[in-house]
């Protein structure tokens, strides 16, 4: 599924959806001169279009058809925009706006049932915490450079392996849950720094098996758990492929039921093709990362979290415009 590559076609559908989330104003004392779904879908074509916030008020103001087709009668300032940014994204909001996205993904049929042969997939990416050449980081750890340091400021190994340890604990973590069939994201989860995936199983299943008939979901060994196959097979009723390789190599089978179950199954490999579909998740990941970069440019932990979910939001946008258009 290809997303729309039209500005103009995903600002509308961002406005007219997000009239049905967010309310006018946050505050009755506000100066009202914009609303809050007219300056959400001036963020959405910020992101699309991977611009500042000024380079976004520019634009806007060299477009006054955009404008008029929003209700706007001047663009909103980049400051207006940078505030927007703080107070929209909320993880209640944008779980609001996916579970509409879904609705209308499903009333036309876009979205239909994950079973075997099209399941739900589970998979997480990193994003960089700035632009920054990958050249200059391998530059770095062999000239055992300090990071952000100049040439003749060298320094030990210690020094060098500290600060890349640094830069995992501040790299931002997206996981997602996508319908493999027409690759809309279902769920969202976001964090900074590296870490298990197997916390995110549940609440990214069940967000997803509220949104849409789930009865698959497949998942790489990083979400391995005997605890997250009993939640998605006992507790939603969904049938769990998750390949076991969690813990120690070891020549024992592994503990639990389900795990034991995996493990056999893999092995006379009754699950190659339904585990393929995995592969659906990591195209998201490279859909988003060709379309909004693979940095982030929010300085702030809280900010860079918001960024992270808008771009989810900005996905799944492009994808319902894409097929709202060739209706």
């Amino acid at each position: 599924m290809e997303t729309s590559r039209s500005p103009w076609k995903v600002l509308r559908q961002a406005h007219e959806l997000a009239l049905r989330v967010w309310p006018a104003y946050s505050c009755d004392c506000s100066r009202h001169d914009f609303t809050l779904p007219q300056l959400f879908a001036c963020l959405v074509l910020r992101e699309q279009l991977k611009l500042s916030y000024r380079r976004a008020e520019q634009l806007l103001r060299d477009s006054p058809q955009w404008l008029a087709d929003l209700g706007m009668s001047r663009a909103p300032d980049h400051n207006t925009l940078w505030r927007a940014f703080g107070t929209l994204l909320k993880t209640r909001r944008v779980n609001r706006m996916l579970d509409l996205l879904a609705q209308l993904a499903a009333k036309a049929k876009l979205l239909r049932k994950l079973d075997s042969s099209k399941p739900l997939t589970l998979d997480s990416t990193c994003y960089e915490a700035r632009h920054r050449s990958r050249h200059y980081d391998r530059v770095c750890r062999k000239m055992l450079l300090r990071d952000g340091g100049k040439y003749t400021e060298k320094t030990d190994a210690d020094e060098v392996n500290r600060s890349r340890s640094r830069r995992a604990r501040q790299m931002p973590k997206l996981a997602l849950a996508v319908a493999s069939a027409c690759h809309l994201i279902l769920a969202a989860r976001v964090h900074i720094g590296c870490g298990s995936d197997a916390p995110d199983f549940a609440p990214l299943l069940y967000h997803a098996w509220r949104r849409a008939n789930v009865n698959v979901v497949v998942a790489d060994a990083g979400y391995d758990s005997e605890a997250n196959h009993r939640s998605a097979r006992l507790d939603m009723g969904v049938r769990s492929v998750i390949p076991t390789g969690i813990g120690r190599p070891s020549s024992k089978p592994p503990g639990g039921r389900y795990r034991r179950l995996m493990k056999q199954r893999f092995a006379r490999k009754a699950d190659r093709r339904t585990y393929g579909q995995r592969a659906q998740s990591e195209t998201v990941n490279s859909m988003m990362k060709r379309n909004f970069g693979d940095a982030l440019r929010s300085v702030q932990r809280r900010r860079r979290r918001q960024e992270m979910l808008l771009r989810t939001l900005t996905h799944d946008l492009m994808i319902y415009a894409n097929y709202e258009g060739r209706d």
